[in-house]
């Protein structure tokens, strides 16, 4: 069994160290023991001081360390800063990167049952149009595009075939190899995961799916993608239009698959609000992340969510 939890604390600036105090204080003696969290101590300590939050801090030097199970086990990335939530952007970039590359090599390597970072900005990844499903599928050497980026629940996912792009590279970026690839994956892993095949639909590209005219996406892209899928056994169901299913229809389905990000994440965020985890599938490991931003302006207001983060916690405690 892989016992430990590595959560990753994220961006200086945001209300990461926030929702982590309130998720912490809600999960029971034996769900602490497993958690190590990868910060700087001297940051997140002065941070629970300006949110008047005290919780015991533990800084620790590996994850096969045990002293103190019940405290905040702290695995200690170098930090400089002055003011706990005013950190300058290089510091952060480098302290973010150091940590995703400890969580990874550790995940990699030791007894990890799964990474949950919490939400950074992108910029501090250093490259356009790149999140952390991008930057973490590089480094588990994923060379089909087989990475499936993943919000969801107990009563739905969603999964974007493209993520962190601009919309008007979008048909440009989708075709039949990226879509059967991404969904194969996503199916596979519904499969192992809940012990049933999945009902999937998936979504058109265009407005009414462009009436399924003769050169639009639809009828050369997504039907010929489904017609493989289909031949493969899953249980696929499209092109769907977009602008209908989430009223009532995504009832239907286990998950609903779309060309882009903001196609099913805002309606899937508009009908479930914070009760939702982000899951990056097809990686060497397990990784999940809140399914929110770094949220600047709640920062010392303490009004912050700790929903998703709790689910997050609750999703790779039960995966053993």
């Amino acid at each position: 069994m892989k016992n430990k939890i590595l959560i990753i604390s994220g961006d200086p600036n945001s209300i990461n160290s926030e929702i982590i105090y309130k998720s912490w204080i809600k999960i029971n003696k034996s769900v602490k023991k497993r958690i190590y969290l990868i910060s700087n101590y001297n940051l997140l300590r002065l941070q629970f001081k300006k949110l008047n939050y005290k919780v015991k801090l533990n800084k620790v030097q590996n994850i096969d360390d045990k002293s103190n199970d019940y405290g905040l086990k702290i695995l200690n990335i170098d930090l400089k800063f002055l003011d706990p939530f005013k950190v300058d952007d290089r510091a952060s970039s480098n302290f973010i990167i150091s940590s995703i590359k400890l969580a990874h090599k550790l995940a990699i390597s030791k007894n990890v049952a799964g990474i949950i970072n919490c939400s950074i900005d992108k910029k501090h990844l250093k490259k356009s149009n790149f999140g952390l499903t991008e930057y973490l599928a590089a480094k588990c050497n994923v060379k089909d595009n087989s990475e499936v980026m993943v919000i969801g629940n107990k009563k739905l996912f969603v999964c974007p075939i493209t993520t962190h792009i601009d919309i008007k590279k979008v048909s440009k970026k989708i075709n039949t190899k990226l879509i059967v690839n991404k969904i194969k994956t996503i199916n596979n892993w519904y499969t192992k995961k809940y012990k049933n095949k999945a009902k999937i639909a998936i979504l058109g590209l265009n407005p009414h799916n462009s009436e399924l005219k003769k050169n639009s996406e639809e009828k050369n892209i997504i039907i010929p993608s489904i017609k493989k899928l289909k031949k493969l056994g899953i249980n696929l169901i499209g092109p769907k239009v977009a602008d209908t299913i989430f009223i009532n229809e995504y009832k239907k389905y286990n998950i609903i698959i779309g060309m882009y990000h903001d196609q099913v994440l805002a309606p899937f965020k508009s009908l479930f609000k914070f009760d939702a985890i982000n899951l990056t599938l097809g990686l060497k490991y397990v990784r999940v992340s809140p399914d929110h931003g770094t949220a600047k302006d709640l920062i010392l207001k303490k009004k912050s969510n700790c929903l998703s983060l709790s689910r997050c916690i609750e999703y790779i405690n039960n995966l053993n």
